[in-house]
């Protein structure tokens, strides 16, 4: 099964690469994205103040609002994880339920030629 990243993973992504002090390409690379869709979050997380570019180092270096959005995303992630966990159970308790008791096919009849009248009902 394939697991896609949606936008809060690829921004914790970028976000991590940048904790350590990174340059485009190795945010590229370290955080498997394509070019395009990395100039793309660059600039919404840059204009979002979770990272800075840092000219002088030609790097860019992650912000203490950037620290925060990785905490939340941290706690965030493990509830996610939890909570998926806890859906797959029940999801298999129910399978196991109307196994135990699986409901009637309903087989369909040939349609009557029978015609009903307001007295008939």
């Amino acid at each position: 099964m394939v697991n896609y990243r949606d936008r809060l993973d690829i921004i914790a992504d970028i976000l991590n690469v940048a904790s350590r002090e990174a340059k485009k390409t190795q945010i590229m690379y370290q955080a498997n994205l394509s070019y395009k869709v990395l100039q793309r979050y660059l600039s919404e997380i840059v204009t979002s103040s979770l990272v800075r570019f840092e000219h002088n180092k030609q790097c860019y270096m992650l912000t203490g609002k950037g620290h925060e959005y990785l905490d939340a995303y941290k706690e965030y992630a493990r509830c996610s994880k939890t909570m998926e966990k806890r859906l797959n159970d029940f999801s298999t308790k129910r399978k196991f339920l109307e196994n135990l008791c699986p409901a009637k096919q309903i087989v369909s009849l040939p349609e009557s030629t029978v015609e009903l009248t307001f007295g008939d009902i």
